[in-house]
């Protein structure tokens, strides 16, 4: 790399102590490619989302208007002293793309309304403009008005027919007899709020269930008035199941049924629009085809008068193409995209910017992705740096640090043992140093000598969810399964379309835990009940003293620990709250000790020291399982929307290492983790399996894989090319006698002096016959 003498050719960052930071300085080249490792915890994150990314987005806020930054939030200020020469900062994560059931690909990428604009010119008959051909707008079916789908609601879930209004004849969740909502219909005057249900005349009963949206006055106040069918409707089936609060998911579950809407088909469009078609296609169906196929479509469109829009739409599509999401069309829902594809669609509007002297912010750009698509993934981030901006790279794998201009090495360890520097410089000299990431650059693993004989079979036959090709193909029980292949080959349909359904399968995923601001572990995995049980035996008072939730609680803050302040106009601001400076509790409760130590301060500890700490077995029990799936590092009042995605799914297992004997499906659990973590983590696999479980993992890590006790590989490539199993054996079976994209990966991967002859001596023999 280019030593760049000039000060202003670095972002310098002094004093940052942002979480576990420990007085943090260094300097970061700009316009360059730096990637950061180093272990789960120690300290990546805070350096580079939480103290760069953050100030660079907190100063670009403060240049709007007060009115503007009322909309957008404004981030605390991060702690360091000083920050230097940044430039604007884009942060591309892997949050899911939102819950909108009308967002899809197509939208999110303004594929869809350069499609739009080619059928608005070239569509026979036409449909009229652009906006005519929008499912959001003039084009919406009106059956199911641009949804696709219609549900219908079983009105036994929402109304106890034998109770009035007032005595709480309606049973959907949040609609208390006391609430606002409850209130609206007992006080609209179109019924008597005290007449049983049942007993309600067919007008009524139409009025109650089924009026649309209409202006009325209660009380002398103008509101708006809507049927219960309607209003559940509006509430709750609009919204992708995945994105609600659980107890409203199993509202929908029992309440709703979904069908494709009769009058479109699914389309979402109306029928003048479903006429219009270019070359024997209409919009619709170029929306279902696959991104790669739809390329194809579009190259034959040579319109003089499309030209520079079909260009545009062909270079988005093949950036799609490029970045590993060929497989994808552009009607699917952005809502049911992985973080990983998420994060890669963002990308996509990237790099068609033609701003420059951008900082790009990525976390873990290779997660969700095969080995075999992290080059093109390289290639990407290679492009955007070449195009003039700093690249900032959280990353554990090695095929991305190999292609840094930087590294910046964190650690040495997790939360309070990380939090310093460990390494700068280039990835030459990071091989050469004596850090961790260092030593494990070069890491070889060994294929296991033997592996473990399967105490069953769970049969799948004919499977055909997405793009399966009716696959049928036995797990077995009681060993480590590893289901893999490149992106889109049809791993999740084929696990989670067969899988979960059936009884003692535990899924263990990355999805978002809901709850309040006051979620944190302890009280995720129950672990507060039994450190509240501790104090309250220590100190002989009550349990509930100790509970942020209840009566210890701050009154100033609700045992949030910080004050939400509304300025209006300005952006609201969150300030620690002065009555107990951020603690959660009353003084009084603060007073109780156990051990020498107060609630608080139990609740600010690493998962690691409560071990040392408590001698409680309750307790124990819980943090031994936390330590286990590598979360040591976590504090146990760290809020939960903090949590990392990888980080979510190893809170899932350990609540439910505790369930007994099952089977455990996992999505990517080393997602988040360094090389030298993800020998923990096999670990655990192991003893889930060793205690009589069945562990079946969605994984593309190659340590992993030769981990395994068999492997179900899926292919051969994405989309339509893939859907079909190319492989099920042992990981000695899958090098020596398989050709599959995964196969050559792995080869290149382990150890292949010493384990040649495991592989000779496994190659003809099976688990399963």
């Amino acid at each position: 790399m280019t030593h760049i003498a000039d000060s202003h050719g670095v972002i310098q960052v002094r004093g940052a102590r942002e979480n576990n930071l420990r007085d943090v300085s260094l300097d970061i080249p700009k316009r360059r490619l730096t990637v950061f490792t180093g272990v789960s915890g120690s300290g990546k994150s805070s350096l580079v989302f939480g103290t760069i990314a953050a100030e660079s987005q907190r100063m670009i806020n403060e240049t709007y208007s007060a009115f503007l930054q009322s909309f957008m939030g404004s981030p605390a200020r991060p702690d360091v002293d000083a920050l230097h020469n940044l430039s604007a900062a884009i942060v591309v994560d892997q949050e899911r793309m939102g819950a909108n059931a009308r967002s899809t690909l197509g939208t999110a990428t303004d594929a869809y309304t350069m499609l739009r604009i080619v059928f608005s010119r070239l569509g026979s008959p036409s449909a009229g403009s652009a906006l005519a051909y929008s499912f959001n707008a003039e084009g919406m079916c009106p059956g199911c008005e641009g949804l696709g789908k219609v549900s219908s609601l079983d009105l036994d879930q929402l109304v106890d027919r034998s109770k009035s209004i007032n005595e709480g004849a309606i049973t959907v969740p949040n609609f208390s007899v006391d609430g606002w909502y409850v209130r609206g219909f007992a006080e609209s005057g179109l019924f008597d709020p005290d007449k049983p249900v049942r007993e309600f005349t067919a007008a009524e009963l139409d009025d109650f269930l089924y009026k649309p949206s209409v202006k009325i006055k209660v009380n002398g106040i103008n509101t708006t008035y809507e049927g219960l069918v309607v209003k559940v409707q509006r509430m709750y089936l609009t919204k992708e199941r995945e994105s609600v609060q659980p107890h409203i998911r199993a509202f929908i579950d029992r309440a709703a049924t979904f069908a494709a809407c009769p009058d479109c088909g699914g389309s979402r469009l109306k029928p003048s629009v479903l006429d219009s078609r270019i070359d024997g296609r209409n919009i619709a169906e170029c929306s279902a085809m696959q991104v790669s196929d739809l390329a194809e479509f579009l190259a034959g469109i040579t319109a003089p008068l499309v030209g520079p829009v079909v260009a545009n739409l062909r270079q988005t599509l093949d950036s799609l193409v490029e970045i590993g999401l060929g497989y994808l069309s552009l009607d699917r829902e952005s809502a049911t995209l992985s973080g990983g594809e998420a994060q890669r669609v963002k990308m996509v509007r990237h790099l068609g910017s033609s701003l420059t002297d951008i900082t790009y912010v990525f976390d873990e750009p290779t997660v969700g992705l095969h080995p075999h698509d992290i080059q093109r993934m390289n290639g990407l981030l290679l492009r955007l740096r070449d195009k003039g901006n700093t690249v900032l790279v959280v990353e554990h794998k090695p095929e991305t640090i190999a292609i840094a201009d930087h590294v910046v090495d964190i650690g040495p360890g997790a939360g309070p043992a990380g939090g310093r520097i460990q390494f700068e410089g280039d990835v030459p000299a990071l091989r050469a140093s004596d850090t961790l990431t260092g030593r494990y650059l070069g890491h070889r693993v060994e294929l296991k000598a033997s592996t473990r004989p399967d105490t069953g079979q769970i049969p799948i036959r004919d499977a055909a969810t997405h793009n399966l090709k009716n696959v049928s193909v036995d797990v077995p029980t009681g060993v480590l399964t590893v289901v893999t292949g490149v992106a889109g080959s049809g791993k999740s349909s084929l696990i989670y379309g067969s899988l979960p359904q059936r009884d003692g399968v535990i899924v263990v995923d990355q999805s978002a835990i809901r709850g309040s601001r006051r979620s944190n572990p302890a009280t995720y995995t129950g672990l507060l009940d039994a450190v509240r049980t501790a104090f309250a035996k220590a100190n002989g008072v009550k349990a509930a003293l100790f509970s942020a939730n209840s009566e210890g609680a701050c009154p100033n803050c609700k045992g949030i620990g910080l004050v939400y302040v509304d300025l209006a106009m300005m952006a609201g601001v969150a300030g620690v709250c002065e009555e107990c400076e951020g603690k959660r509790f009353i003084a009084r409760v603060l007073e109780y000790k156990l051990r020498g130590r107060d609630i608080s301060e139990v609740l600010a500890m690493p998962v690691s020291e409560a071990l040392d700490f408590f001698t409680e077995k309750p307790a124990r029990a819980i943090l031994e399982r936390l330590n286990a799936v590598g979360l040591g590092y976590i504090t146990l009042g760290q809020p939960l929307n903090t949590l990392s995605g990888g980080e979510r799914q190893r809170l899932k297992l350990a609540v439910h290492m505790g369930s007994g004997v099952a089977t455990y499906l996992l999505d990517e659990p080393t997602s988040g983790l360094h090389l030298a973590d993800v020998d923990q983590l096999l670990a655990l696999l192991d003893r889930l399996v060793d205690s009589g479980n069945t562990v079946i993992v969605i994984e593309h890590h190659l340590a992993v894989m030769a981990h395994a006790d068999w492997i179900i590989d899926l292919g051969p490539g994405a989309g339509h090319d893939g859907g079909t199993v190319v492989f099920t054996g042992t990981p000695a079976e899958l090098v020596a006698k398989s050709d599959t994209l995964t196969a050559r990966h792995l080869r290149d991967y382990i150890s292949w002096e010493r384990n040649a002859s495991a592989v000779v001596a496994n190659s003809g023999e099976s688990m399963m016959s």
